[in-house]
C-alpha cells in the first residue's frame, strides 16, 4: 500500500480527521471546509505515530541536500520535529509563532542554527502561513538555509503554493487532501457526490460549496 494512502487511512481511522460537506467545518480563518484535520491525535496511538515518523525520517533522508538541524513549528509540530531529529541525531529547534516578551525575546527556541542548513517540520500545510513565518524567522533570526519543508499532511491549498513559490520553498506533504478523499469514498464514509463537492474545495476554498 502506498505511504500516503496509509496515512490517510490512519487519520481517518483513529478520528483525527473529521468529513463533512453539509455542514461545514469553520476553520479559524474562516474558512468553511469539508474537512477538520487533528494531527495531534497521532501522539496518543503508538503505532500510527511511529509509522509516521518513520515515514517523516526516510523524506528527510532523500531530501536532495542533507540537513545539520531538524526544526519544528510550534507548537503541533514540535514533538514529531524532536522525534525526526532524534531517529538521524542531528540537532533540534522549535520555532515559536511569536517572539518571547520576555528574556532574549526570541522565535527560535534551542542553539544556534547559524549557517546550517535546516528542514523544518510541520504537522498540517493548510494555507501555509505558520511554515512561511517559521522559515522566515530561520532565515532571518537564525541566519540558516532552509529550503525544504516535511510534512504529514496537507489540504493542497494553491495559496500554500504560492507562498512556497514565492520563498524558493519544496514542500514534501506525506499524504494529500485528494488520497484522504479516494480513502474516504472507499470506505463508504462519503457519497459519491459529497465526494466531488468537497474535491472542488482546494481549486476554490472561498466558493467550493
Amino acid at each position: 500500500m502506498p505511504q500516503s494512502k496509509r496515512i490517510a487511512e490512519l487519520l481517518i481511522n483513529i478520528g483525527a480527521v473529521r468529513l463533512s460537506v453539509d455542514p461545514p467545518f469553520t476553520w479559524t480563518s474562516g474558512i468553511q471546509s469539508p474537512i477538520y484535520c487533528d494531527n495531534r491525535m497521532l501522539y496518543t496511538h503508538p503505532e500510527a505515530r511511529n509509522f509516521v515518523v518513520d515515514a517523516l525520517t526516510e523524506r528527510v533522508r532523500t531530501l536532495h541536500v542533507q540537513p545539520d538541524a531538524i526544526a519544528g513549528t510550534a507548537t503541533a509540530a514540535i514533538g514529531w520535529a524532536a522525534l525526526v531529529a532524534d531517529r538521524l541525531d542531528l540537532p533540534f529547534v522549535y520555532v515559536r509563532s511569536k517572539a518571547k516578551e520576555h528574556g532574549a525575546k526570541k522565535r527560535i527556541e534551542g542553539d544556534s542554527v547559524e549557517g546550517r542548513h535546516v528542514v523544518l517540520i510541520e504537522d498540517l500545510l493548510s494555507t501555509g502561513g505558520s511554515a512561511i513565518s517559521s522559515v522566515e524567522a530561520l532565515r532571518e533570526e537564525g541566519k540558516a538555509t532552509v529550503t525544504d519543508v516535511v510534512a504529514i499532511f496537507t489540504y493542497e491549498l494553491l495559496i500554500a503554493i504560492e507562498k512556497a513559490q514565492d520563498m524558493q520553498l519544496m514542500l514534501h506533504p506525506l499524504s494529500t487532501f485528494g488520497v484522504l478523499l479516494d480513502v474516504a469514498a472507499e470506505q463508504g464514509r462519503l457519497s459519491p457526490d459529497d465526494v466531488r463537492i468537497a474535491g472542488k474545495f482546494a481549486q476554490n476554498p472561498e466558493s467550493w460549496q
